[in-house]
């Protein structure tokens, strides 16, 4: 889990202070071209470095609204001028995501409990700064009242607008008005174990539908009910499924050689140019392609990492981390329940064994169901669906019999038990609390987006 972070929609942050953009473009030092089989290598290889488990990490976003009105809109240049903390005390780092949403990206910690009082540190600090300068920071899914509105303009973004526009309007929603909980763990190692990178990966993928239920939180866009429980995770269903739809990731699978693969073949989102060039935005043309001589000049290593930092499935190989990508932003302090319990069934020996008894059920269906199916079922129904509900009990209560013995604080537990009462058990998430927030705030309900 690198502090030289680059956030899901592909924004470096620097240490200085908060940036929209990325940094001077450098080149690797080896910028000799790829041939196919040193992209596949490396692919693979960079991606999963193997070790025993042992660090966490979590990326937490947040919507920025005015304190007066959350449909307000909020320009990028107020918020990255109110919102320059200086040194984070938890050892974190701010970005600002395309729409104006801001990042922060925890300290890599040794434990659960450590990095969750380090991102405590910087949330605090964060929410006082934001007040001070009459923001909020609004943890939801997606904008429930703004139409999104790219706030930063630097070529990645422009490019990645222009790439998404071909196929809708959804490409924006997901750049600008979309947010989320990251939770990053180590890869782990090489052993046939609950410790190897085969059962994590495979793991990862098995409860990842029930998490996004667990924790849905994006109901309403555009002033209206989308149908959805996580829109948020609509919109990232309807945008390139070569990019956005999870790879290989069953039991007998080798996620080096499926990654490699998804890396390889899904298209070339942009290609980097020198100012004032626009970045080149191919058509259809895979990784693959371009080492076979598709475009000139041949693909570098370089070009390679920015092309792996333009995917986006639920779960991303990140080298030194897992990225687990599919959780909505949560209100207030539920971030800190959302990394307890992921955290939990992955890396508690006897929490991680019994999360994949409990989702045997659910991957026999979803073998059996069309590819993606139950990650949409998950955002649309969220914890309504019954096999999910059940299973998302299941996995609660594997967590907080685990959290304990990782040494969590008593107000930890003590929340994630009040969020297995208040929305597990009930067949209930945090988006369910919205719908009377939003009568009082004018939302209307709306037919099912599509």
């Amino acid at each position: 889990m690198s502090q030289a972070h680059v956030d899901a929609r592909g924004g470096p942050d620097l240490p200085s202070r908060i940036s929209g953009g990325a940094p001077a473009d450098s080149r690797a030092p080896d910028d000799r071209p790829l041939s196919e089989y040193e992209a596949e290598s490396h692919a693979a290889e960079a991606s999963f470095r193997v070790g025993p488990p042992t660090r966490v990490g979590v990326e937490i976003e947040w919507l920025v609204r005015d304190e007066s009105d959350p449909a307000w809109p909020v320009t990028g240049e107020r918020i990255s001028t109110a919102l320059e903390p200086g040194p984070m005390p938890g050892g974190g780092r701010i970005s600002l995501e395309p729409g104006g949403q801001i990042e922060l990206s925890s300290s890599p910690q040794p434990s659960l409990d450590r990095c969750i009082e380090a991102a405590r540190l910087d949330v605090a600090l964060l929410r006082d700064t934001a007040a001070e300068a009459g923001l909020v920071l609004a943890g939801a899914g997606v904008d429930a009242y703004r139409a999104p509105h790219r706030a930063l303009q630097h070529p990645r973004y422009v490019a990645m607008e222009r790439y998404f526009d071909r196929s809708g309007h959804w490409g924006r929603i997901m750049m600008c008005s979309t947010a989320s909980i990251q939770v990053c763990v180590d890869p782990g190692d090489d052993s046939p174990g609950s410790a190897g990178i085969r059962h994590r990966w495979a793991l990862a993928h098995r409860i990842g539908p029930v998490l996004l239920a667990m924790f849905a939180n994006s109901p309403h866009h555009g002033g209206r009910s989308t149908g959805w429980a996580s829109t948020r995770q609509l919109a990232w269903s309807r945008l390139d499924a070569w990019r956005t739809r999870p790879p290989e990731h069953g039991a007998d699978c080798d996620p080096r050689e499926s990654w490699s693969r998804y890396v390889m073949d899904a298209p070339v989102m942009c290609v980097r140019r020198e100012e004032p060039a626009d970045w080149v935005i191919p058509d259809g043309m895979t990784f693959r392609d371009w080492t076979r001589g598709a475009l000139d000049p041949a693909p570098t290593a370089a070009d390679l990492d920015l092309h792996i930092s333009t995917l986006f499935p639920p779960i991303r190989a990140h080298g030194t981390h897992l990225e687990l990508r599919m959780l909505d932003a949560q209100p207030d302090d539920g971030w800190a329940v959302a990394l307890a319990v992921t955290t939990a069934l992955l890396d508690d020996p006897t929490a991680s064994a019994r999360a994949w008894e409990h989702t045997e059920q659910l991957a026999r269906s979803a073998a059996a169901a069309p590819p993606y199916a139950w990650w949409l079922r998950a955002a649309r129904f969220g914890l309504a669906e019954p096999l999910l509900r059940e299973t998302a009990r299941s996995l609660m209560a594997a967590a907080l019999d685990a959290l304990p013995g990782m040494g969590v604080s008593p107000q930890v537990f003590t929340d994630a038990v009040e969020f297995a009462y208040r929305y597990t058990d009930r067949g209930r998430a945090p988006g369910d609390d919205l719908p009377a927030a939003a009568a009082r705030e004018g939302i209307r309900d709306a037919a099912t987006v599509r």
